[in-house]
């Protein structure tokens, strides 16, 4: 009887679909030894494996072993596999294929097939290769907030209406938090193993881990979903891309890591928020920029990772070589005095998430402005959220946040000075950095670094015509010599 092999992300029951047969998974340690992980994905990953087991019952076999080719091979054949979603996980099935008898099925998890992708692709001729066309091509494909063929409300994006800063005067959102699901004895033995290693000077890890704050079953990832389609979706839009300190969560939904995980089929995500609005339980602005980011940007950025190859993660356009900073790299909020990077790291640390705007304009932002190297910082990014993989981290960093594609994914670099932190979160009147000042003991490491940045790219960002305006600016600064030298002098030193 042919046995299905799942990775640690394929835990759904849309990656058995009509297979009643053997499930095998493998909890590979050497995967966890290799690179420090955030000590809470770690968690997240072996809770979720083990309690998947534990659902399946008599007929997975649950092997803890350093790698997964000596289990794969003592299991023997016939097997099956879901294609992987990494390309080292590839390189690993294909060496197996030449020794065993493995059938490589198509991936799943995702709304838009690769063949579809790639048709919409080789359709596109010479024409860049946008995700707003894509989502479009996906509605229309899936039948998605349609009328007829046209999209409902008479647009396809309502973005200009999601870009609301936060509300003045308020420290939260004023909506009800995620439900948090309840630990148990899978994630105590969980806990125990990872302490036992670490002691044995096995592995190591980066920030805090406990409670589990991200589902690891699919009850738990229903109930998430129902939550936040009830509670939360009806105010996702306005404020998606605001920060307030004392509200991390916000309207955000907290389903990334599920669905990396494979807990959640994105399809039955996404026609819960159609269903919301269709009920009238949802407005369309914020049902669509959920929709968007679920359908669009996630599945833009899966397919992109394949379509690029693999040698798209050594892309480095902007020449950007420095090392990633030891403070940045082990999560330490308490080396920086810049109120909206120490609040970030500090987020990283104890949860392993923060969302998509601190991660873009205050993490991925200040790397860019200082020139580390994107390959590091996808690297870092891959380990220190408990959604990172591969496939999510490569495009989304070298390509939107570091620019490093040179325009493949993003037209123009994403860096702004403090004014756009300041407009769009709470972060600046408790620091000590001004954001309107760019030389000086005041001032913010965001401003001063956008124009550093500037003038030390200005030769190859020229061509851009989107930055023609920027780049203009900088002729525009009589102090711009003593900007270059104050943030050239910082180097890799915490601002």
């Amino acid at each position: 009887m042919t046995t299905r092999w799942l990775f640690g992300d394929q835990l759904g029951e849309h990656f058995l679909d009509d297979h009643d047969g053997p499930v095998l998974l493998v909890e590979s340690h050497r995967v966890l030894a290799r690179r420090r992980y955030h000590r809470a994905k770690a968690h997240l990953v072996l809770s979720a494996m083990r309690h998947r087991a534990r659902e399946l019952g008599d007929r997975v076999t649950y092997v803890r072993a350093d790698t997964y080719g000596e289990v794969v091979r003592r299991a023997g054949g016939p097997l099956q596999v879901v294609h992987p979603t990494s390309y080292a996980a590839v390189r690993l099935v294909r060496s197996l294929a030449e020794e065993l008898e493995i059938e490589r099925l198509p991936a799943r998890g995702f709304v838009t097939q690769r063949a579809d992708f790639d048709a919409w692709a080789a359709g596109r001729g010479k024409r860049r290769l946008l995700m707003e066309d894509f989502y479009r091509d996906a509605r229309l494909r899936h039948g998605v907030l349609l009328e007829g063929r046209e999209p409902v409300g008479g647009r396809w994006n309502f973005d200009h209406e999601n870009r609301e800063p936060p509300p003045r005067g308020q420290a939260t959102l004023g909506v009800p938090e995620p439900p948090w699901p309840q630990e148990d004895e899978v994630d105590a033995e969980v806990r125990a193993d990872l302490d036992r290693w670490e002691a044995e000077g096995r592995m190591s890890f980066v920030g805090s881990d406990g409670p589990r704050l991200f589902a690891a079953t699919r009850s738990e990832a229903e109930a998430v979903l129902d939550h936040f389609v009830e509670h939360r979706l009806p105010t996702f839009g306005a404020h998606e891309d605001a920060i307030l300190e004392g509200d991390p969560w916000m309207s955000h939904s907290m389903l990334s890591a599920t669905m990396n995980l494979g807990l959640l089929d994105p399809l039955e995500v996404v026609r819960r928020a159609e269903d919301a609005y269709r009920a009238g339980s949802a407005p369309l602005a914020s049902v669509e920029g959920f929709v968007r980011q679920v359908m669009g940007w996630r599945d833009y950025i899966w397919h992109l990772y394949w379509h690029q190859g693999e040698d798209y993660r050594h892309r480095n356009h902007l020449e950007a070589h420095e090392p990633l900073p030891d403070w940045f790299a082990d999560l330490d909020g308490q080396a920086t005095e810049a109120r909206c990077l120490s609040h970030a790291l500090e987020g990283v640390a104890e949860r392993g998430w923060v969302h998509h705007i601190p991660r873009l304009m205050v993490l991925g932002g200040y790397a860019l402005q200082r020139g580390w190297s994107p390959e590091e910082l996808t690297e870092w990014f891959r380990r220190s959220f408990v959604d990172g993989y591969d496939w999510v981290m490569v495009a989304n960093v070298v390509g939107m946040s570091q620019h490093a594609d040179g325009g493949v994914l993003a037209t123009k670099p994403y860096t702004s000075g403090g004014a756009y932190i300041n407009k769009m979160s709470d972060h600046c009147g408790s620091c000590r950095f001004n954001p309107r000042v760019r030389v000086g003991e005041d001032a913010c490491p965001y401003t001063a670094g956008y124009w550093w940045f500037l003038a030390r790219n200005r030769e190859r960002l020229e061509p851009n015509q989107r930055m023609s305006r920027a780049l203009h600016g900088l002729d525009r600064l009589t102090d711009l010599p003593a900007v270059v030298a104050q943030e050239a002098a910082r180097g890799a030193d915490a601002p």
